[in-house]
C-alpha cells in the first residue's frame, strides 16, 4: 500500500518552494516562516522509519513554522524602540 500524500517528502519541499516564491512576490516575512517549516518537515520525512499521522505532522509543521518565524523576526527586526524613517524621496 502506498503512503498517503502527506507522508511524501517531496510534496512538502514543493510546498516550501511555492511558499518561498510567494514570499518573494509578497514580501513581509510571513510566508518565509511557513516555507522554512515546510522545508524542514519535508527533510524530516526523509528519516527512515518516521511515519507520523497527519495531526502529528501538522503539529510539527506548525511548531517549526512558528520557531522559524520568531527567529526571522528577531534577526531582521529593527532595534527596540526604533522606527524606520526615510530622509530622501525617490523622486529627488
Amino acid at each position: 500500500m502506498a503512503d498517503p500524500f502527506w507522508l511524501t517528502w517531496w510534496i512538502w519541499l514543493a510546498g516550501a518552494l511555492v511558499l518561498a516564491i510567494l514570499e518573494v512576490i509578497l514580501p513581509g516575512f510571513i510566508f518565509l516562516g511557513f516555507a522554512i517549516g515546510a522545508g524542514i518537515t519535508g527533510l524530516l520525512l526523509l528519516v527512515p522509519g518516521l511515519t507520523p499521522g497527519l495531526p502529528i505532522l501538522l503539529l510539527i509543521f506548525a511548531v517549526l513554522s512558528l520557531i522559524s518565524w520568531l527567529i526571522l523576526r528577531r534577526m531582521f527586526a529593527l532595534p527596540h524602540g526604533q522606527v524606520k524613517t526615510f530622509n530622501h524621496d525617490i523622486n529627488d
